[in-house]
């Protein structure tokens, strides 16, 4: 049993001073308000539940920074960044993987994620024919190195686009037919933990067949677990659907689809205000990633509109050009107001939109990863964050404002340390496999090329 003293501490109803939480067997057990520190306390001067990252492909830390040079054509876009993107994945071995994502993870909790969702499609090592599930082994051990609590996603993606059949040569890593793909789904949700937990996905409507995704939702439905899909990132996706199926992306699905409060649609950029709408009442999460969506020149969620009809929204970081929680959300606002020419624009039912947007991220973040409680409350998971009270981020700050500096303010973060399942990982902010992730991942991804290529 740990026991753990807050001077001020993030319950579900706000914020709570001198609270004590008691934690076992990886969970909350109980929490009393308005008590005294007592002699085995631990203490915490601000206690907030960790992150969950709703969406992540590991390998794809390798690539930040590679994809920045203008083409010689200057018509860089989403599509441009794929072929840099199938360069890496190339050369993507399961060691290297390992190394890779375990940097990723080590980075996620040091900055206050305490969950993720690994959406992971890359099923072979290059020159292998074999699904001897290498590929989930390196990401499954990635996550136990680092402590991470993961929600494995594997993800079916069995076509080039929606005329093209079969995939192209840069593509063929992620093949699976749907009978080894749900051999594979079945064979890693048999080795499920505590701390790692299975979901399901298709990578795209564009990359899978309808009947496919049927089986696949069949099979989520079945097994209570969240169903992920990437959905109208790209205006030309939404062309090409339209073209195919004579109806926009989000509409298609909603009109062929039993869509629920366990699937996770990733991006959904580029909806109409009928799509929004319709959307929203599914009570479905949608994993926003802004620093991804604004690097590739995606374009913004119409987030205002969803938020109005009570949509459900997660955070991910997905490319992983940032892992920094807080500024995910401080640039799903910003992006707003730059369209918006103005201020304040997610403050849908609370007036401060730093504490509307963490909570809204706690709560879909949950649900995106499976988990059946979120937040500080007893009988949820201890995933917990503490940070400095006394950080020149929050000082002076009170319960009204605490959350809204946390979010906007673009310094270091006052993290102290994060707690996964009642295990400290990272203390006085520093995780404690901090070093030796580094090192390999400095092995990993020294002999890649300047465009990510194989060295």
């Amino acid at each position: 049993m740990t026991t753990i003293f807050a001077q001020k501490a993030l319950l579900p109803e706000g914020w709570a001073d001198d609270v004590r939480l008691s934690v076992a067997d990886g969970c909350i057990r109980s929490i009393v308000r308005n008590v005294r520190r007592g002699d085995d306390d631990i203490l915490a001067e601000c206690l907030i539940p960790g992150l969950c990252n709703s969406h992540s492909h590991a390998f794809q830390r390798a690539l930040a920074g590679r994809t920045e040079e203008r083409s010689p054509a200057g018509q860089d876009n989403f599509w441009t960044w794929r072929e840099r993107m199938y360069e890496l994945a190339a050369s993507m071995s399961a060691e290297r993987l390992r190394a890779i994502a375990r940097q990723a993870y080590v980075e996620m909790l040091s900055s206050g994620y305490t969950s993720v969702a690994e959406f992971h499609y890359l099923h072979r090592e290059p020159g292998s024919d074999s699904d001897d599930d290498r590929m989930f082994a390196a990401i499954r051990d990635a996550a136990k190195d680092s402590g991470i609590r993961l929600t494995y996603v594997p993800v079916l993606y069995e076509r080039g686009g929606f005329d093209q059949l079969e995939l192209s040569a840069s593509q063929k890593l992620f093949a699976l037919d749907l009978d080894c793909f749900l051999e594979h789904h079945a064979r890693v949700s048999a080795q499920s933990t505590d701390r790692m937990s299975v979901g399901i996905g298709a990578h795209s409507i564009r990359a899978v067949s309808s009947a496919s995704l049927a089986e696949i939702a069949a099979v989520a439905k079945s097994a209570d677990c969240p169903m992920h899909l990437h959905i109208a990132e790209q205006q030309r996706e939404v062309d090409q659907c339209l073209a195919h199926y004579e109806r926009r992306p989000v509409r298609w699905l909603l009109e062929n689809f039993d869509v629920d409060s366990n699937w996770c649609l990733v991006h959904a950029t580029h909806m109409d205000a009928e799509e929004i709408e319709q959307l929203a009442a599914t009570r479905a999460v949608v994993s926003l990633c802004p620093s991804t969506e604004a690097n590739l020149g995606d374009g913004l969620f119409p987030l205002s509109a969803y938020l109005q009809h009570n949509g459900r929204i997660a955070i991910g970081s997905d490319s992983h050009v940032t892992l920094n929680p807080f500024e995910e959300l401080r640039w799903l606002e910003y992006g707003q107001r730059l369209a918006a020419q103005s201020r304040n624009i997610a403050s849908h039912r609370d007036s401060h939109v730093g504490r509307e947007l963490f909570e809204r991220a706690v709560e879909g973040g949950a649900a995106a990863c499976g988990l059946e409680k979120s937040g500080i409350r007893e009988g949820a998971v201890a995933d917990l964050v503490t940070l400095y009270g006394e950080d020149p981020m929050l000082v002076g700050h009170d319960d009204a404002s605490r959350l809204d500096a946390l979010v906007f303010s673009g310094y270091q973060l006052p993290i102290e340390s994060v707690m996964v399942a009642g295990e400290w990982l990272v203390m006085t902010g520093e995780h404690r496999a901090r070093e030796d992730s580094r090192k390999a991942f400095a092995d990993a991804v020294r002999n890649l090329g300047s465009s990510g290529e194989r060295g």
